[in-house]
């Protein structure tokens, strides 16, 4: 396909109306226009009524195969933290639910509709993700859970996975990334050489990157990059091409700070070389950005949702 644009889907926070899910829109990836006036695009009725960490994703089947009809599929945290339950039940005795919608057009939304993904044994479901695995024909959705293992003494955020081709019926959970400590706010891209991973690790409370030549939980390996490994005070990393030049972004919320998303630009991912642009480079639009996910468009994507400005 030929991108022209992109779609940001985010939250803003815990104020009112603030744990739902916002649209934003984009020509160049660095510059952005918030739609439907600043207000909620997809608002959650069930579970916690509230969402966060929203991610969207497009099939890869061609339009007019009945068993894999071309979609768009947005998922999210079943959370609420507004409510006031604060974040020791949220990671302990949360939701084991990831919220779904699914559309044709990017306009109109069927759902929300729960989906339990989680091990029973799970305290949480968060920030839930999905990549296209080619070997399987099938979408990996993988997610935070803190979870207490046999023999441990405490539980822990690990990355699990499950696979789907329709978000609506999964597969079992299966550990799929751990680390010394809680790792959290994961996120991988395809890209020609193989797959980068991004994630939170509070062992050093940065954003770490691995590289893999497939999906498989043993295929990846650390890469190196020195800007990342000082920018600390940041979750939620996202990563997309930019159209027009081929480079990579990656946008990180600089949550410690309360400032929301930060892009960096990198011309290739294997050396970890992120350059942060100058303030005057990029705006990000009036409603803050929380953690959530980037989708390129097409022109006729984008021009649909530009009606929504």
């Amino acid at each position: 396909m030929e991108y022209t644009g992109y779609l940001f889907v985010h939250f803003i926070g815990e104020e009112e109306d603030g744990e739902q899910v916002y649209f934003a829109l984009s020509r160049d990836g660095l510059h952005w226009q918030d739609l439907n006036g600043g207000k909620p695009m997809l608002r959650s009725h069930i579970g916690e009524c509230g969402v966060r960490d929203p991610f969207i994703i497009r099939s890869p089947w061609p339009a007019g195969e009945a068993e894999k009809k071309s979609k768009y599929y947005l998922m999210a945290t079943d959370l609420r933290i507004g409510a006031g339950k604060g974040w020791e039940a949220a990671q302990y005795d949360g939701s084991r639910d990831i919220i779904v919608w699914e559309s044709e057009d990017l306009v109109n939304w069927q759902g929300p509709r729960a989906c339990e993904v989680g091990l029973r044994e799970a305290g949480c479901v968060w920030a839930p993700e999905a990549v296209y695995d080619r070997e399987k024909d099938a979408f990996m959705v993988f997610f935070a859970s803190m979870v207490k293992l046999p023999g441990e003494e405490a539980a822990k955020q690990r990355i699990y996975a499950v696979y789907t081709r329709d978000f609506r019926t999964f597969t079992e959970p299966q550990l799929y990334l751990e680390s010394e400590r809680h790792v959290i706010d994961t996120t991988i891209v395809e890209t020609a050489e193989g797959y980068y991973r991004y994630s939170k690790d509070e062992t050093t409370a940065r954003i770490r990157v691995e590289f893999g030549e497939s999906l498989h939980k043993d295929a990846f390996h650390r890469v190196s990059s020195p800007v990342l490994d000082e920018l600390c005070g940041v979750e939620g990393p996202e990563i997309f091409r930019l159209n027009d030049s081929g480079k990579w972004c990656l946008v990180v919320d600089r949550f410690a700070a309360g400032k929301g998303y930060l892009p960096l630009v990198a011309e290739k991912l294997s050396d970890g070389n992120f350059t942060i642009p100058d303030e005057s480079e990029f705006d990000m639009g009036v409603l803050k950005k929380r953690h959530g996910g980037i989708m390129n468009l097409t022109e006729e994507e984008y021009g649909r949702l530009e009606k929504l400005l």
